[in-house]
């Protein structure tokens, strides 16, 4: 399990006389084979120039020896001829990219953080349950729950009402012995997730079972419900990952559609935010930003002040003369580095147009 003492280790990592290799690898082996894999890893270690470095033969000797090939998704990272190695395999893919750096590239590592953290779902029928906690796509404990048996009465027989075949009266029994498993669910539910730090909740079953077990969830289990789907309760749990992992991109996806437009409506109000790469840096400079929003791929050359860690991209909008100042290949990376370590939050956004034309990053702030 990735931790944020990891995360901050490699946000504290800077060098300025040596390279840090970040490398990211979709390793799930039901789409491509392991040497496959490992050939668009050498591939881009040569597209890089870094052939035959100590620190990529550190990374292929890992890939040949060390990586279990079991995970569907690797984040490594590599500094000083290997001396410094990190490995982080997830159960979540990642789009194959490799950065060169004096820094840790760690977009899609937060990003994925972001993403897939702290998810659960309960699988319900009308007798019991599954309860399922999931972190970054992995399994990490999961409880189940019987009631009592529903058993259908035959007619004539069972709780008879005056005025009602036993037929009626049998089946009056049956919802009240199902609501009542729905109900004591309900409370299992809500002691298995309550000392969790779950973000987000999918119900699973048929559609009138969940619906019922829906509306008898504590109001805190009920607003993290991100999406219900129809499934087996018995159904296997690489079945249910996939599933929820499939309703999270999506679910993510709206999400992060209303944080741009949210982000686009407060800089039209003069409200607090800010849009495009030299106000969006000054917000970070002043420690303002409270979430930063960029689209997946965004970079851009800059200036950086060694010791301050201040940052531009444009030399007319520096207080600092420019012999203080340092250029960099991407001043991008840096700036959700320290925007992460400042406290903030950092949305890494695919594909929306409308943050490319705002510039392809902007920032909702904190005053």
């Amino acid at each position: 399990m990735i931790e944020q003492q990891q995360i901050n280790e490699l946000l504290q990592l800077q060098s300025s006389d040596k390279t840090v290799y970040s490398l990211y690898l979709d390793t799930d082996t039901a789409k491509e084979s392991v040497e496959a894999i490992k050939l668009k890893a050498r591939s881009l270690l040569n597209e890089a120039g870094a052939k035959d470095t100590a620190d990529a033969e550190a990374i292929e000797r890992y890939l040949d020896h060390g990586f279990s090939w079991k995970a569907s998704g690797l984040a490594l990272f590599s500094c000083d001829a290997g001396d410094f190695f990190r490995v982080f395999p997830t159960a979540v893919p990642f789009r194959n990219r490799l950065r060169l750096d004096n820094r840790p590239y760690l977009k899609p590592l937060i990003h994925l953080m972001e993403y897939y953290a702290h998810y659960g779902v309960i699988l319900i029928d009308r007798v019991g349950a599954r309860f399922l906690a999931f972190h970054l796509g992995d399994l990490q404990v999961a409880e189940g729950f019987m009631g009592e048996e529903v058993q259908k009465l035959k007619e004539g027989r069972g709780s008879a009402t005056v005025g009602m075949r036993g037929g009626v009266g049998g089946a009056r029994h049956e919802n009240e012995v199902v609501r009542h498993n729905l109900r004591a669910a309900a409370a299992a539910a809500n002691e298995f997730f309550k000392p969790k730090p779950i973000r987000r909740l999918f119900l699973g079953g048929t559609q009138e079972t969940v619906a019922q077990l829906r509306d008898l969830l504590p109001k805190q289990l009920q607003s993290c419900i991100a999406g219900t789907f129809s499934i087996d309760m018995t159904a296997g749990d690489h079945e249910v990952r996939e599933i929820t992992l499939d309703m999270l991109a999506e679910a993510n996806e709206q999400r992060e559609k209303k944080l741009v437009e949210q982000m686009l409506t407060l800089k039209q109000r003069g409200d607090s935010a800010v849009t495009g790469l030299d106000d969006t840096l000054q917000a970070i400079n002043e420690k303002r930003v409270q979430s930063l929003i960029l689209s997946d791929g965004f970079h851009a050359p800059g200036y950086m002040h060694q010791g301050s860690g201040f940052m531009v991209a444009n030399l007319t909008k520096s207080p600092l003369p420019p012999d203080e100042l340092v250029p960099v290949d991407d001043v991008v990376s840096p700036a959700f580095n320290l925007t992460v370590a400042q406290g903030g939050h950092v949305e890494v956004i695919r594909g929306n147009p409308h943050l490319e034309e705002a510039g392809h990053i902007g920032a909702i702030l904190r005053f």
